[in-house]
């Protein structure tokens, strides 16, 4: 026992160190993160873990910025690093370098996850989607400014509708272009009218065909959330027409390939014309064919209508008719009561009789009249009582509710006021 070396907890810890460096110097590592946790700092303390072990790793701030595969719970990757060791906790540890996601199995999975995370978001609701313009002043077009791409949607508009293209050019793979993408269509949205630049109606955004992970930005949630949030209308056209990325349902439009991008974004100018002059045809044939509807039907109207004057002629006739027929009936009317008038016996005598009968019955309604006259009545003892307005009060209740009266004999009015109504029949009145 007296042989064995002795050495310091240090000693031992950086022995370790160096052992562990110099055999585990650059390896890959593949597991399944958990547990991951980023700092205040930036920097990301994670697991990684398969069937039998665990293994701690560390991120720092600046690789974490430049990994084009973020750091998820769950995700299988493919981690490349130095192995180390923490001095201060005895234990082990990857320093992660690059980052990648284990098979496309794994990127299948990871794609399922998200897409079900955005459907319970509602980013892929119908509801949200914006209608193409019919007739794009300005495409924008968020894609790389070098290969085929671009190239056939600038000759496919020309064809199709010339009009202005806009490019944004970005990576559409590898680290960094999910968040050039993003800022592309951000950046078109974010246009005002002062700028340089016209802001473009319809955004396409494109890159041609790869494996899934090629693709793989255009999964990203920057880009997702970017198209989500856009104001201008999207047309996605990533990839072949059977390859399906996030951004093609987030999309308002997805064509199956960047040419079947611009044919969505505009006509053909050629259907156009030939579809305005048909109606224009249309137009005229309909307008003549209605001038000759409405022409025979005033033509069968007319057929229908009698001569004006005709019409007028007989009835001045009918007129004349009525005029001599009444001069007729008039001279008739007077030869009759002239031989009425003649046949009467006017004698003197009773014409006399007759006046004598008349001026008796006025006699007597004229002495009926006044006895019921108002003079006649007071003379017989009887009062007016009246208010101060003259208008006559019928009953004591009435009276003191009046306060003044005039009360006119035949020889004249006494005003007076009421004291006290005391019943009925008697009350006391006190001249003014």
């Amino acid at each position: 026992m007296e042989d064995i070396k002795e050495y310091s907890v240090s000693e031992i810890s950086f022995a370790v160190k160096r052992c562990v460096e110099t055999n585990f110097g650059l390896v890959k590592v593949r597991g399944e993160i958990f547990g991951a946790k980023r700092a205040d700092s930036g920097h990301w303390y994670l697991s990684l873990k398969d069937e039998n072990a665990v293994l701690s790793a560390v991120c720092w701030k600046g690789v974490a910025l430049s990994l084009q595969t973020k750091i998820e719970d769950g995700l299988e990757v493919v981690a490349t690093g130095k192995i180390t060791t923490f001095n201060l906790k005895s234990s082990y540890q990857l320093v992660i370098e690059k980052l990648e996601v284990a098979g496309t199995g794994a990127l299948l999975k990871l794609l399922e996850e998200r897409k079900q995370k955005y459907i319970k978001e509602g980013l892929f609701d119908s509801a949200h989607k914006k209608p193409l313009p019919f007739l794009p002043q300005v495409i924008g077009v968020v894609t790389s400014p070098t290969g085929a791409v671009i190239r056939d949607i600038i000759h496919r508009v020309k064809d199709r509708f010339s009009c202005q293209i806009i490019v944004w050019p970005t990576l559409v793979q590898g680290e960094g272009a999910s968040l050039q993408i993003a800022n592309a269509i951000n950046g078109f949205n974010a246009v005002q009218k002062e700028d340089n630049i016209p802001k473009p109606d319809v955004l396409i955004v494109a890159r041609g065909g790869g494996s899934l992970e090629d693709l793989w930005a255009f999964n990203e949630e920057e880009v997702i959330r970017a198209v989500y949030n856009s104001q201008i209308p999207v047309i996605s056209a990533v990839g072949h027409e059977t390859d399906t990325m996030l951004i093609d349902y987030v999309a308002d439009v997805r064509a199956p390939t960047p040419t079947g991008a611009a044919e969505f974004a505009v006509p053909v100018k050629s259907e156009l014309t030939t579809k305005l002059s048909s109606l224009e045809l249309r137009r005229v044939n309909a307008f003549d064919r209605y001038m000759r509807i409405l022409k025979e039907k005033i033509e069968n109207l007319s057929l229908g209508i009698v001569n004006l004057k005709q019409i007028l002629n007989q009835y001045e006739q009918r007129l004349d008719d009525k005029i001599e027929r009444f001069k007729n009936s008039v001279q008739t009317y007077i030869l009759f009561k002239k031989r009425d008038l003649s046949s009467v016996d006017l004698k003197p005598y009773y014409i006399k009789n007759l006046f004598e009968k008349k001026k008796l019955e006025h006699q007597n309604l004229s002495s009926r009249l006044e006895s019921v006259s108002i003079e006649n009545v007071l003379r017989r003892g009887f009062a007016w009582v009246t208010d101060r307005h003259f208008q006559t009060v019928y009953n004591a209740t009435d009276a003191k509710k009046k306060g003044e009266l005039n009360i006119r004999f035949v020889d004249g009015i006494v005003k007076t006021k009421i004291a006290e109504l005391r019943d009925a029949r008697q009350f006391d009145l006190f001249d003014e």
